[in-house]
């Protein structure tokens, strides 16, 4: 069997982060005696409100029914009742009926959605690097070369978007953004986005911006793309926005979220997910439409995030260039060595965690070949309860020092 071509657009990709880690730590037997804490994955370990699976019980009836492509009426109308709500949004930016999909998790969406927009000779899609890989795969599925743009300390986890020159630019025809960012926890301001979608229109890319973790927030709430669109003058022109339940709501197995933004690019992809789409069943869609219209379990999830934070805090203190995330769920830590010390978290302490380096992606004509952003540092997911995160800091002290 011949297997060809368009596949072969994946070959330049490095191997998914999991991967990678599995074949670092394989072979090695963590220290005997001691639970294996497994820090990696960004999970929620925080059960999902009850109403999720009362929901689904409650439209049980349904599961014999074909879910319609572009979802239920309903379902667009609730998640643009909470954009208008979360982002104060004036009426009539978002039409439910023209500008909001449902997805299949954010990842869905993030994947496909830039095949369908119209190519550029030499095409690019730039990123942040450290990034969520999946960007990268989506710039090979629409054959786009995926470049790496370093999100380091000195532009606050942020790309530096003054060091992108026009060709470059012209060239591109996506550019991801995820604030609050995975993994460093950055937020971008109303001005860095503004400017993000004043070079979107003027080099006529689509700006997109994954706001999968912007509930998960430690003293403000992030602004959002949509915000800064509001009063750009140009509508929803060149952006769209993802949101997702999983992080929000700790559910991350409902598959769940929307894309909301400029209308002629939902359109197509809308037209894209008739042929093949993850449509989300019905009972799935009515627990997801309960699940945004309530905010009291938001509250209490983020109140216990911020919890964790404050206990990694007094952990931590100054070690490891510990910083507060302002968003998300994970600690970006400067261990020197990300792989080594990932290497001697397992091999001591049972304690699993991700090297930063598993998540950069370095492209020829990137910034990002001259050092690799993420290779000093390691993810820490703080996904579990409390007396579990608390032990698991206090194993990667006693390790690391």
């Amino acid at each position: 069997m011949s297997l060809s071509s368009p596949f072969d657009r994946f070959s330049g990709l490095p191997e998914f982060q999991f991967r990678r880690l599995a074949a670092l730590l394989e072979g090695i037997a963590p220290r005997t005696g001691t639970d294996v804490l497994d820090l990696t994955v960004g999970e929620p370990k925080h059960a999902p409100p009850p109403m999720l699976a009362e929901t689904v019980a409650a439209h049980a009836g349904s599961w014999n029914r074909y879910p319609p492509p572009l979802g239920t009426d309903s379902f667009r109308r609730t998640v643009t009742d909470w954009l208008v709500r979360r982002f104060d949004l004036p009426d009539g930016l978002i039409d439910p009926e023209r500008n909001v999909l449902p997805l299949a998790g954010t990842k869905e969406g993030l994947f496909l959605l830039p095949s369908v927009l119209n190519g550029k000779a030499n095409a690019v899609a730039l990123m942040p690097s450290p990034l969520y890989a999946v960007y990268a795969g989506a710039a090979a599925l629409a054959d786009a070369e995926p470049v790496g743009l370093p999100a380091v300390a000195e532009h606050h986890f942020l790309p530096d978007l003054d060091s992108l020159d026009d060709s470059l630019l012209d060239r591109t025809t996506v550019f991801f953004l995820c604030s609050p960012a995975n993994p460093q926890g950055a937020v971008a301001g109303p001005d860095y986005l503004a400017r993000l979608l004043q070079l979107a229109r003027r080099h006529d890319f689509l700006f997109v911006a994954d706001e999968c973790y912007s509930e998960i927030y430690d003293r403000e709430a992030p602004t959002g793309a949509l915000e800064v669109a509001a009063g750009s003058g140009g509508g929803l022109r060149n952006l769209v926005v993802m949101h997702s339940l999983s992080k929000r709501s700790n559910a991350a197995g409902l598959r769940s979220g929307f894309v909301a933004g400029d209308g002629e690019v939902i359109r197509r992809f809308a037209r894209l997910r008739a042929y093949g789409g993850a449509v989300q069943p019905m009972p799935v869609m009515a627990a997801a439409e309960r699940l945004w219209q309530d905010e009291e379990h938001v509250i209490r999830n983020r109140e216990a995030y911020r919890r964790k934070i404050d206990l990694a805090e007094r952990r931590l203190g100054n070690r490891f260039g510990f910083f507060r995330p302002k968003g998300g769920f994970f600690l970006w830590l400067d261990v020197g060595d990300g792989e080594e010390a990932a290497l001697r978290l397992w091999r001591e302490a049972a304690l699993k965690v991700l090297p930063g380096s598993f998540l950069t992606f370095a492209s020829p004509t990137g910034t990002d070949t001259a050092c690799d952003p993420g290779r000093r540092y390691i993810r820490v997911a703080l996904v579990h309860d409390e007396p579990i995160v608390d032990e698991a800091l206090g194993r990667l002290v006693d390790t690391l020092g």
